[in-house]
């Protein structure tokens, strides 16, 4: 599961780190990010890679109730091909969420002590997510997004037996712009990040810096 992540990193590096033509002027660093905010999400739209923001809770298009978002915040890679709720998407709609850190908890008995995990070079990343615009009974038009999970890898799974799928750099164009006629391809890019390449501390918030 991911359930609350941060981003800090200056507008100006993020557009530049992923070959971003088109930004906003709405974001805001933000130290914990939660469920039910909207976050910055990297898109290829036209040609181009554009950040734009989702509500974070997937509502699929068909849905009829708006609060199956609140369940809708994470899709398992293992499952995402064959899920109404996320079949559609992951053909065609396709983002990347940008972070600085993921947050987990330990648990001893009572006791739950926060972590955040990182890159070891320091730079934001990609989460692999879906996105879609629901249409509600007004004629609103609701963005909202999910965050696609998978196996933890050895660093991460003391803490907790999923992690959110980072997209190696590599691999950050052909997630947002393949075509969807082979889901194989689409899928084998959401795998645990190799370990080696990432570090863990203790704590929550400005002290990442």
């Amino acid at each position: 599961m991911c359930g609350r992540f941060a981003l800090v990193t200056d507008l100006t590096k993020i557009a530049e780190q992923f070959d971003v033509g088109k930004t906003s002027s709405a974001f805001r660093p933000n130290w914990n990010i939660t469920p039910g905010q909207y976050i910055p999400a990297v898109i290829h739209r036209d040609g181009q890679n554009i950040l734009e923001y989702f509500l974070w809770g997937l509502i699929p298009f068909w849905a009829k109730d708006p609060a199956i978002g609140q369940k809708l915040i994470n899709a398992r890679a293992e499952t995402i091909g064959d899920k109404p709720s996320f079949r559609t998407a992951l053909e065609k709609r396709r983002c990347l969420i940008i972070a600085d850190v993921f947050y987990e908890w330990k648990h001893e008995g009572k006791k739950k002590t926060p972590l955040y995990f990182y890159l070891k070079s320091g730079e934001p990343f990609g989460l692999a997510g879906l996105y879609e615009t629901w249409m509600s009974p007004d004629k609103k038009q609701i963005n909202t997004c999910t965050i696609i999970t998978t196996d933890a890898n050895k660093l991460i799974k003391p803490s907790h037996d999923r992690m959110p799928v980072i997209v190696s750099r590599e691999l950050e164009q052909a997630w947002l712009s393949a075509k969807d006629d082979d889901k194989t391809d689409l899928i084998s890019v959401l795998k645990p990040y190799p370990a080696q390449k990432m570090d863990c501390k203790v704590g929550m918030g400005p002290e990442f810096t």
